[in-house]
């Protein structure tokens, strides 16, 4: 089973298993029911339009688009603009796809993870598998090295917090 596989039958159990608690403790709201989806609110704002480009090439737009509910740490243009040159393109390119999935992954985390729930955290598991680290200060929250400039953007299957920088696992 390739890990593209792997990831997708690890969010289906992972949002089943949130979206029946979830569902069971009535926590879904109407307003969050007709809400956008994350692939949706990504796509309406300009400064995404690099992450959603990458979203569709690695395939997760569906995933993304799904029931979820999902916590993405979203990079701006200007943060995948700080990857070194040509390093988007290669990402970009098919035939590194797998590269791609894994380092996407590794900014979405299972679940709705708020602002006020992020600074209580030291860690956090992506749904890529490993782990980013979660620091607070009164400067604010960061995100292994990415700082987060905007925190809480509802969607219906989730929440996103924007990120300064492209977070790459294993760094």
């Amino acid at each position: 089973m390739n890990i593209a596989t792997r990831f997708l039958a690890l969010l289906t159990l992972c949002a089943g298993l949130i979206g029946a608690g979830a569902a069971s403790a009535g926590h879904h709201s109407e307003g969050e029911m007709t809400r956008p989806n994350i692939v949706e609110v990504a796509a309406g704002n300009d400064d995404f339009s690099t992450l959603v480009a990458a979203i569709q090439a690695a395939g997760l737009a569906e995933v993304l688009a799904g029931e979820g509910p999902f916590t993405v740490f979203a990079p701006t243009n200007a943060a995948f603009a700080k990857l070194p040159a040509g390093t988007l393109d290669t990402l970009l390119d098919p035939a590194n796809k797998q590269q791609l999935v894994d380092i996407l992954t590794y900014h979405v985390v299972a679940g709705k993870v708020y602002a006020s729930d992020v600074v209580k955290l030291t860690t956090a598991t992506t749904v890529n598998g490993a782990d980013v680290s979660v620091k607070t200060s009164e400067t604010g929250v960061q995100i292994n090295s990415a700082n987060v400039i905007t925190t809480d953007i509802k969607a219906g299957n989730g929440v996103i917090h924007v990120i300064d920088t492209v977070i790459l696992p294993g760094a």
